[in-house]
């Protein structure tokens, strides 16, 4: 199989590929399947157990090459066995380094941040602890060291998350860390959005740029396991959602465990809400996808967006921010957008500790200064009204923005409300809405819903029932690479007629056209 790769994230970026000929994630539903497998450990089926990961149930299986199509169809035919998808490699991408604007943080005071820190009297806590699943972070930088805890490493599987550097990775997850909270105690240095925070570097990402979805999976769930209260994830891969199931299921309980997933939209300058990009598209509560913004909140040509898929938008051209060996430099993405939106959470965490991902996510579209890049809010994150509207106890709707199907329900409810609430539609023939804030999908189009407390009216934004109708932007520029379709990948088994069968039976397989 060929997966693509995802295009230029200019910091990161993905590319999917099979990470070895015949590995393979297997999800088992119960022992029967894990003894199945264990039993296909022989010449006839080419099988080798490489490992367990409980939490997912996940088995990571290499199937020799000559064996592939009689052992998958043999798995995909266990109804024991939920589903079966490659364990495709991530792959970094970044842009040269550019240091002549060094330690110039225009991102800081685009949002707000100096106002929004002497609103809250404080500039974070160290209670609130936020994992960077990255390339791993140098916990010895000087602007770093005090802000972060042991990590793990699953790429070398060993506990030393140090970022390693190389031509692939000049140090993104180190870059990524010190904008979510680089101390801004160190003269030359910069400050991330969350000075005081504490950070765990989880690294699945290697110096060669490259990573597995096993990997990735295994940093979500230790973070769970270490009850992180936010993740920063700036990475993502253009593939099919069968084959992003299992990482969208280690999403869901990171969700269950009450965690935040920040995660970046990718820099293809692709409409997400025609494009597979996951986790971006996942669509889960606890999640904020992001979108970039430049210096005149612009959207850079590279960043997607997208009405349905994507939350908002934040700083994320030519962000200065920490590099190892107790450098700094300049880097451009998603990527950059990502941490900060999650140092912003980090903070509004530390004035709430209660916030939920859906209510964080609402106040951030909620209070966010309207720019002309398009998302959930067509908005940039504004820290100062965020932290202010938080602490003043001014009531929002949560959700702000969403974009459901027709028929579909949605549940409403006023956060920080005055006495009782009334729920109206500004348009009942397309969204209905009753007592309780239950809002129905009536027929295709575009309301909101008005919640009235003793202090007053608040209104949502967009509640999009049904496919939206994007409006490309201006300038989209041209991807630096095609990321390819969903479906165009070739048979993995070397066997057309094998493929064809075994689409019948799986039809999401990511070599099955749609």
């Amino acid at each position: 199989m060929k997966l693509r790769n995802l295009g230029l994230f200019l910091a990161l970026a993905l590319a999917a590929q099979v990470s070895s000929a015949g590995e393979y994630l297997v999800k088992y539903k119960n022992t029967n399947a894990l003894n199945k497998i264990a039993a296909m450990q022989t010449e006839a089926f080419g099988l080798e157990m490489k490992g367990i990961h409980r939490p997912g149930q996940l088995a990571t299986v290499n199937i020799a090459k000559k064996n592939e199509a009689r052992t998958l169809a043999a798995l995909f035919a266990d109804k024991n066995v939920e589903y079966v998808v490659p364990n495709f490699t991530i792959r970094a991408f970044t842009t040269p380094v550019n240091t002549e604007a060094l330690k110039e943080q225009y991102a800081l005071a685009k949002v707000n941040a100096e106002a929004a820190w002497k609103r809250a009297g404080n500039k974070g806590s160290k209670n609130v602890l936020l994992a960077v699943i990255d390339t791993g972070v140098d916990y010895r930088h000087k602007n770093l060291a005090p802000n972060t805890v042991p990590g793990y490493d699953f790429r070398d599987n060993d506990a030393d998350p140090m970022d390693q550097t190389s031509a692939q990775n000049p140090g993104h997850g180190t870059h990524c860390a010190g904008i979510v909270g680089a101390t801004g105690l160190i003269d030359g240095g910069i400050s991330g959005l969350s000075p005081e925070v504490s950070i765990m570097p989880l690294r699945f990402l290697g110096a060669d740029g490259s990573g597995s979805l096993e990997g990735g999976i295994k940093a979500i769930d230790y973070a769970i396991e270490k009850k992180v209260q936010v993740i920063s994830a700036s990475w993502g891969a253009s593939v099919p959602p069968a084959t992003a199931q299992p990482l969208v299921e280690a999403i869901a309980r990171a969700e269950a465990a009450g965690i935040i997933f920040v995660t970046a939209a990718a820099n293809d300058g692709k409409n997400n809400d025609k494009t597979d990009v996951y986790p971006a598209n996942a669509g889960l509560p606890n999640m904020i996808t992001v979108a970039a913004s430049g210096a005149t909140d612009a959207k850079p040509s590279w960043s997607n967006y997208g009405k349905a898929k994507v939350s908002l938008a934040a700083p994320g051209e030519n962000i200065m921010s920490t590099v190892p060996s107790d450098k700094y430099s300049n880097m451009s993405g998603t990527s950059m957008a990502t941490p900060l939106v999650a140092g912003l959470v980090a903070f509004l965490k530390a004035q709430d500790a209660t916030l939920t991902g859906a209510e964080i996510k609402a106040l951030l579209q909620t209070t966010g200064s309207k720019v002309q890049i398009e998302t959930a809010c067509n908005c940039r994150i504004d820290a100062f009204a965020s932290v202010d509207t938080l602490l003043s106890k001014k009531a929002w709707l949560v959700p702000a923005a969403a974009t459901i199907g027709e028929k579909a329900t949605l549940q409403f409810t006023l956060k920080n409300a005055s006495g009782a609430v009334k729920f109206e539609s500004s348009n009942p023939a397309i969204l209905a809405v009753d007592a309780n804030g239950l809002a129905s999908a009536v027929a295709k189009g575009t309301a909101s819903i008005k919640a009235t407390d003793a202090n007053g009216t608040v209104q949502s934004l967009d509640i999009n029932v049904g496919a939206v109708t994007s409006k490309p932007p201006t300038d989209p520029g041209q991807p630096p690479t095609d990321p390819g379709q969903p479906g165009d990948g070739e048979c993995p088994l070397g066997d057309a007629a094998m493929c064809q069968i075994l689409c019948q039976i799986m039809p999401t397989a990511p070599w099955c056209s749609k």
